[in-house]
């Protein structure tokens, strides 16, 4: 690890506000507000999560839910279907227990320090400088993704940026940064600078450098390491795992079994789930349908710690009751699925199966696994 200690420190933030009241982004639906509940909304959003995906969950949460009073008076599963597909659930359950918290104690206000901010649920000290910087002004650093980018690059900060020595430097530096800037500076064009510069400059894969306005001082680019910067990770084998589920159908609806939280899909409806096909012949035996389920293409869903292989099967079973639905599960009629809170796999396979506006049955096949 090491810093390239040559560029000015105090020219930095301003040339970051000025490239991006000029080039930067001006017209997402949560820009131009100095609200902290639509901040804070919209960096929980954004999380992992790419720009063009969150603009929609953004506006269909908002007009669900418009302030912190509406969602801490919501009930999770409320919440959940409107956060179903985002991935990274528990995003959505702190955001649900941030909330309850601010009315309980902050008056449904957020409180005024990023210190302050960092203690609520979710919330961490990038985000939390995030909000207190776009709402408030505050002169407080932030480290995302795109900042670790620009900043180890930029300033040649060499060391994988998850580990605790190379964080602390990039901190400090993010830090200096601001501290050393005009007592001017327009913190949330700042803010806002960093987060463009990272995501339209300098990317990943092939970074723009002819349109970067730190290119002059930049250690990357004028020593062409840029994609060796950030220092990669050590690649580690991504463990996998292998589940089957069963879409029983029983007329026009489908049972789905709640996820219980804390879990991966916590709070969200999915399919039944079994280890093998010896369980899958005993459901269908207890629903009186012994070998009629039948085997679909399976799919691959991955996540960001494991793959899970799914392998999907169908039983249609007209002669249940609606009423015979075990502990946890329900029947949820086919028409009702487009707003249940279901994960994104799951969503996959039933949207596969059910066209709204076609009701026959599906067709089967032997296809092999999808990958998407």
């Amino acid at each position: 690890m090491s810093l390239n200690k040559t560029p000015a420190l105090s020219s930095l933030a301003c040339t970051v506000v000025y490239w991006q009241k000029q080039h930067g982004r001006h017209h997402l639906p949560w820009q131009g507000t100095q609200d902290p509940y639509r901040i804070w909304l919209s960096e929980i959003m954004l999380q992992q999560t790419q720009v063009a995906t969150v603009i929609g969950y953004y506006e269909r949460f908002l007009s669900r839910f418009p302030d912190i009073a509406t969602l801490a008076q919501a009930q999770q599963e409320d919440v959940m279907p409107y956060w179903a597909g985002l991935g990274y659930y528990a995003r959505a359950r702190n955001l649900h227990r941030c909330a309850q918290e601010l009315a309980t104690n902050w008056d449904c206000r957020f409180p005024p320090t990023p210190e302050q901010i960092a203690t609520l649920p979710g919330i961490g000290r990038s985000t939390a400088a995030a909000i207190a910087a776009f709402a408030y002004g505050t002169r407080s650093a932030i480290m995302d993704g795109n900042v670790k980018r620009v900043f180890t690059r930029y300033f040649g900060i060499y060391g994988v940026t998850s580990q605790r020595e190379t964080e602390k430097l990039l901190w400090d530096t993010a830090q200096s940064a601001v501290e050393a800037a005009p007592a001017s500076l327009d913190m949330a064009a700042y803010t806002q600078g960093l987060m463009d510069l990272g995501s339209q400059c300098c990317i990943r894969g092939r970074p723009d450098c002819a349109r970067c306005p730190l290119k002059a001082n930049c250690y990357a680019y004028i020593h062409g390491v840029q994609q060796q910067l950030p220092t990669p990770k050590p690649r580690k084998a991504s463990p996998e795992r292998a589940c089957k589920m069963l879409v029983v159908r029983s007329h026009d609806r489908i049972l789905l079994e709640k996820q219980v939280s804390p879990g991966i899909w916590g709070g969200l409806w999915s399919l039944p789930r079994y280890d093998d096909a010896s369980e899958i012949d005993a459901a269908c035996r207890n629903f009186g349908q012994a070998g009629a389920a039948q085997k679909m293409a399976g799919l691959l869903h991955v996540f960001s710690h494991f793959k899970l292989h799914i392998e999907p099967w169908y039983l249609q079973c007209d002669t249940l009751r609606v009423t015979e639905a075990g502990q946890g599960q329900a029947w949820i009629a086919i028409e009702d699925l487009p707003s249940t809170a279901l994960p994104a796999p799951i969503r996959k396979i039933l949207d596969g199966l059910f066209n709204p506006h076609d009701r026959a049955l599906p067709e089967f096949t032997d296809a092999p696994a999808d990958t998407g």
